[in-house]
């Protein structure tokens, strides 16, 4: 999962994006430690950073899985 990275790309802190996103800190903490999470969280994440689903998993369409 490309969370911090993307955060990161876009200036944002972590109270940031707890604010944006409305997702606890722990959990985008988790988040990026790990780079797993419920799909409502990520759907929530992605919403709130203005990306796809895809583009915070980090798949690439032109190639297979």
């Amino acid at each position: 999962m490309n969370l911090k990275k993307i955060r990161l790309e876009k200036n944002l802190s972590v109270p940031d994006l707890v604010e944006i996103s409305e997702v606890p800190r722990r959990t985008i903490q988790n988040i990026e430690l790990n780079g797993d999470c419920r799909i409502s969280t990520a759907a929530k994440l992605a919403y709130a950073l203005n990306i796809s689903l895809d583009e915070l998993y980090g798949f690439d369409k032109t190639k297979s899985p």
